[in-house]
């Protein structure tokens, strides 16, 4: 099967999450990715989790559907295979994505020289060249300091890196309109993107800025509660803890239809004299709301919970593990067509999903294993830069390359 971006190479040159994500969203619409690494392994190539092996289902997560190339780009012959990979001719081909600093063997314009219209995108921690990674960028936003506990006194990081995410995304919508430029212009160009500065507009986007230069106010740390609205978790009679949401009108007396609480809501907003189709009501009396539906929740087990919620179309969701939701949420199951079994060397089969997009013109590509460790770079070498055989096994024999894809570091 051929997807949207058949016919698109990229060449990655990358370590941890931002960039091979970007380059993986690509892959799983049907672009060819070629992921440059070391001999042996890069820095993310035995990041957590691991198997009881020791090979990280972190890095087979974020590579599938790619090939694996390993170089010693410390040898000059080296630099030079990487280099050309890197400025192939031909449609389609002289893109570059790396969050690696673009410098020494990696400089834009020392590229550019071997292929005058080259694209790379380059992601970088902060702008000003600094180092950063997602979890310093999330202590400068502010999150931090209103998630968790109302009465906590000390900031609460998030686990899902998502300023990574959010940068890969943009990284792999940044290579899309630079070809686009490219196809139109026939210019090439050097995009540069900093993490910091991806979360930095996030902030702005959202109005987390506006609201304290305009309204001079500091966004407090509301719990489960969310802000300007209600929203918040309950706990049900079998233990299980459950998160409703009532941001619209119809929500809300979905919320107050499910759980037969019509009177006792009236009377509370007679009590003071407010209206609770205005959601800014809700949020300024959220702990009455609370307290109110609570009996309602610990009454019911979570099924029996969810079941009056569906009725009445409210919008809820329970609260899981991570292994319920593996093993307890049909979402996460062939039935939803982004997913499908895939056979991983190295750790076995197991559920991958493939892109979360859904075309109407497009069949969707299914997931496909990653590749071990450069077990890719012969047949690169060869049908991309148009290597013999015993090119090939001089260059493995004077350890610039390794075509032995179990190899180890």
């Amino acid at each position: 099967m051929q997807g949207p971006l058949s016919g698109l190479t990229i060449i990655e040159v990358s370590a941890f999450i931002a960039a091979p994500y970007a380059s993986l969203s690509l892959a799983q619409l049907g672009a060819e990715i070629i992921r440059i690494d070391p001999i042996g392994g890069g820095l993310d190539y035995h990041r957590w989790p691991v198997t009881d092996a020791g090979d990280s289902l972190y890095w087979q997560g974020l590579n599938k559907g790619k090939k694996s190339v390993t170089i010693n780009v410390r040898d000059p012959q080296g630099r030079a295979l990487a280099q050309n990979l890197m400025t192939q001719a031909g449609d389609g081909h002289g893109i570059v994505l790396t969050n690696l600093p673009a410098k020494g063997w990696l400089d834009y314009e020392t590229l550019r020289a071997k292929r005058s219209d080259l694209i790379m995108v380059n992601i970088v921690g902060r702008r000003d060249g600094g180092v950063a990674l997602d979890y310093t960028i999330n202590a400068r936003t502010g999150f931090p300091l209103v998630t968790g506990p109302e009465d906590n006194g000390r900031p609460v990081n998030h686990v899902m890196p998502v300023w990574d995410v959010v940068t890969g995304l943009s990284a792999s919508n940044a290579v899309l309109v630079a070809d686009r430029h490219r196809r139109e212009t026939g210019e090439g160009q050097y995009i540069r993107i900093a993490l910091a500065d991806s979360a930095l507009s996030v902030l702005s986007h959202l109005g987390y800025i506006a609201e304290v230069q305009i309204n001079d106010h500091d966004r407090p740390r509301t719990g489960n509660h969310v802000f300007g609205t209600f929203g918040c978790d309950f706990a049900a009679r079998d233990g299980r803890r459950l998160m409703i949401t009532a941001f619209t009108t119809r929500h809300w007396r979905a919320l107050v239809d499910a759980t037969g609480s019509a009177a006792s809501v009236e009377a509370l907003a007679a009590r003071h004299k407010c209206d609770f189709d205005r959601e800014e009501e809700r949020y300024a009396h959220r702990a009455e709301i609370e307290a109110l539906l609570a009996p309602w929740f610990a009454e019911r087990s979570l099924a029996e919970a969810g079941v009056a919620l569906d009725a009445a179309a409210a919008c809820w969701g329970p609260y899981q593990s991570f292994r319920q939701l593996v093993e307890e949420d049909p979402d996460v199951s062939t039935a939803n067509p982004m997913f499908n079994e895939i056979e991983q060397p190295g750790a076995g089969r197991h559920l991958a999903a493939g892109s979360f997009v859904e075309f109407a013109a497009f069949d969707r590509l299914p997931a496909t294993a990653a590749p071990t460790l450069g077990q890719d770079t012969a047949a690169v070498l060869a049908q991309n830069l148009g290597l013999g055989a015993d090119e090939i096994a001089d260059l493995q024999a004077a350890g610039i390359i390794n075509t032995d894809s179990g190899n180890a570091s």
